[in-house]
């Protein structure tokens, strides 16, 4: 038995925490996945898995070994695509981080554009608002929101994104529109805790930065839930636009403050370095940067 298909049986068997859910991934018998594992265990020298009559735990050694392995074995897979004469196409698993937000509204009909493309590739798009661990969760490529100051990670640039200030038509026939980023501080102000800053709103004219300190009586850590609450009628909300076009474009939101811009903040695919990247997610990010200029959503 070769060393990278135990590698492969380890990580179903740790991932579906059973070696009969590992088996029926693989295609192959009960009997074999544990045989597999232990061989493994054995060429290493250590315990990568605790066992019980009900299910399989990792080790300290098997936790290592799970966050590194699927990346291995998926630069193994793209190696040898590379090299095959008869490759016509990337196979293998891809694994995406994003911002919830961002990653609702457009990586996931990118990815699904991409896909069609590539129809031997899998997917796994992970979606969370903190900055993940590119290396302990055997990430392959993240998109970021924000300035990211890890040494560890290189980035490609796909855009600046701008934020708009939006209120429901209701917020405005009651309270009026704001003239001037000054008059949000007599408004009522829908807080985005992903903003670094969400108390402080900063906007721009003619090339001068004008600041803002807000408040309200709701804050929430999601754009679009922030911009469904203004659309309610509930306050101003100042969130990224890619979250409030369609909101904007059927009226349920009504942009303010048009006169000024927002600062940009810029929006990159980031991925490990020092690790050599595989053709396929060196292609996925090639298309995103192609892909987000059409989609003009930065």
């Amino acid at each position: 038995m070769d060393i990278v298909d135990q590698l492969k049986t380890f990580v179903a068997t740790a991932k579906t925490g059973s070696f009969t859910a590992a088996a029926d991934q693989l295609g192959v018998s009960n009997r074999l996945t544990s045989k597999y594992v232990a061989e493994l265990e054995n060429r290493l020298g250590v315990r990568l898995l605790q066992r019980t009559t009900r299910k399989v735990g990792l080790t300290p050694a098997g936790e290592d070994l799970l966050a590194r392995a699927p990346a291995l074995l998926d630069d193994l897979d793209a190696l040898l695509a590379e090299v095959s004469d008869t490759s016509r196409g990337f196979t293998g698993v891809v694994r995406i981080s994003a911002p919830v937000t961002f990653g609702e509204v457009y990586v996931a009909g990118m990815l699904a554009r991409f896909a069609a493309r590539n129809p031997d590739l899998t997917f796994d798009l992970r979606l969370h608002d903190g900055f993940v661990d590119l290396a302990s969760d055997g990430i392959d490529l993240a998109f970021r929101v924000g300035q990211s100051d890890m040494r560890s990670l290189k980035s490609r640039k796909l855009g600046e994104m701008r934020s708009v200030a939006a209120a429901g038509p209701a917020y405005l026939d009651g309270h009026g529109a704001p003239a001037t980023p000054d008059d949000l501080r007599h408004h009522a102000c829908i807080l985005d805790t992903n903003r670094r800053a969400p108390r402080r709103w900063v906007f721009l004219k003619n090339g001068t930065e004008q600041a803002v300190d807000v408040q309200g009586r709701f804050q929430v850590n999601s754009a679009r839930a922030a911009a469904e609450l203004a659309a309610s009628g509930l306050g101003i909300c100042y969130t990224p636009r890619f979250a409030v076009t369609d909101a904007l474009a059927t009226g349920r939101l009504v942009p303010v403050l048009k006169d000024y811009e927002s600062t940009t903040i810029p929006v990159s695919a980031v991925y490990l370095e020092g690790r050599s990247l595989p053709r396929k997610i060196r292609a996925l990010i090639d298309f995103a940067v192609e892909d987000s200029r059409s989609a003009a959503l930065l």
